[in-house]
């Protein structure tokens, strides 16, 4: 079974319409690969829900990713199908290691291991399509917020870099929350040749005022990456920047860059909580805490931003985060705390989730320890190093036709 022909032609109609049409050209390519129906379900921004892209005549209900097959398939990156539903098989949606959804496949072929292969090829150029086609209308942004989102979040969502990024030696993935009322929060990352830079930014304040500053932090960032300049350079820049445009204000961050040859990683902490180091499927200690004043406060003092040099051996972990995440208090007041974010973490390794999902779970674990209202956004970002002899895979079970 050949995914080739149904894979070009869908290539070829998507560039002559618009996003809205997508689930139609889709569903028409299903006789190609012996199917009766496709249907695309795209992830909510929280991550609860997956939410079903509908052409004419079809109808589908939201499905939870907890609890169902289709949430299995989203979770889990395998393909998943039910023994009292033979016909119907779901297929994860992956840009890279980017997860955007699931595909629902009917066939009476969906039992032939077959199908399935053709099924991951199609889901490739589906979650391809989708991504390139997004821009150019609203759709796909409207499905996926369940709530009306502020435009405090709309600046900073609009900033953000895919939430996961992975080659064969590195990866990286983040989250953020809350989704549709964030503030100050926003991180950046960016590979050029053998080093992989990475900026977590917690701009103070909330609401316009913090989303504002934020944007000008990363665009700061950006602009000093792109120019070639050191951690120290960098660093200093944003800090006048900040002091300049919103004199009184402030950002933590934690800037790093990380040679994925030599697993050299070097750190800036700019006032923020230290990131965590985890190897052998555990969290092994803390990474020095502030070598540098709040971005925008530089001025107080004459020190210049100190760079902290970490070896890391093949398989860490580097996990970074927000205070919102260890601030975060329950129905007693007490703090989430850093003990427990460790104690989540090596639970998760140990389970060997992949590491997309790992931050999906941290996320949401979060938010029900403070009974679904956080008090600040709470943002965190997983950096790995697997160099080509380390023998553990990069993503578990990530599909072998993903590009």
């Amino acid at each position: 079974m050949d995914a080739g022909p149904a894979v070009r032609w869908l290539q070829l109609a998507a560039s002559r319409g618009g996003p809205e049409e997508l689930p139609l050209l889709v569903a028409q390519a299903a006789p190609t690969i012996g199917a009766t129906q496709l249907v695309i379900y795209l992830a909510d921004y929280t991550q609860a829900r997956l939410v079903p892209m509908l052409g004419s005549g079809l109808v589908r209900d939201e499905l939870s990713i907890e609890t169902t097959l289709a949430g299995r398939a989203f979770t889990s990156l395998d393909v998943q199908r039910a023994t009292d539903d033979p016909d119907r098989i779901w297929v994860p949606l992956l840009v890279g290691c980017e997860r955007i959804g699931v595909l629902e496949v009917v066939s009476t072929a969906a039992g032939e291991q077959a199908l399935e292969g053709t099924a991951r090829e199609l889901a490739v150029s589906v979650a391809q399509v989708l991504v390139n086609r997004r821009p150019y209308g609203d759709v796909v942004e409207r499905l996926r917020r369940r709530l009306p989102m502020q435009v405090a979040a709309e600046i900073v969502w609009g900033l953000l870099p895919p939430l996961t990024f992975a080659t064969d030696d590195t990866m990286i993935t983040a989250i953020l929350e809350p989704c549709y009322d964030v503030g100050g929060d926003i991180f950046d990352y960016a590979l050029n040749g053998d080093v992989l830079s990475v900026g977590l930014f917690d701009t103070c304040g909330h609401g316009i005022k913090a989303s504002s500053l934020a944007s000008l932090v990363v665009s700061s960032y950006r602009n000093a990456r792109r120019c070639g300049l050191d951690l120290v350079a960098t660093a200093s820049s944003i800090d006048r920047w900040v002091r300049s445009e919103h004199p009184g204000y402030f950002a933590t961050a934690l800037l790093a860059e990380l040679d994925r040859v030599t697993g050299r990683l070097r750190m800036i902490n700019a006032g923020h909580p230290g990131a965590l180091l985890l190897r052998d499927g555990k969290a092994i200690r803390e990474l020095p805490g502030p070598t540098a004043l709040p971005l925008g406060l530089g001025h107080l003092s004459a020190r210049r931003p100190q760079v902290h040099e970490e070896d890391l051996h093949p398989g860490d972990r580097v996990l970074a985060y927000t205070d919102g995440i260890t601030d975060a208090r329950g129905t007693g007041g007490q703090r989430f705390g850093v003990d427990r974010l460790v104690d989540f973490v090596n639970r998760a390794l140990n389970d060997r989730l992949p590491t997309p999902e790992t931050m999906r779970r941290l996320v949401r674990a979060v938010v029900a320890y403070q009974d679904g209202e956080l008090d600040d956004d709470a943002t965190a970002i997983f950096l790995e190093w697997r160099p080509p002899r380390s023998p553990l895979a990069l993503l578990h079970d990530l599909p072998a036709t993903g590009p």
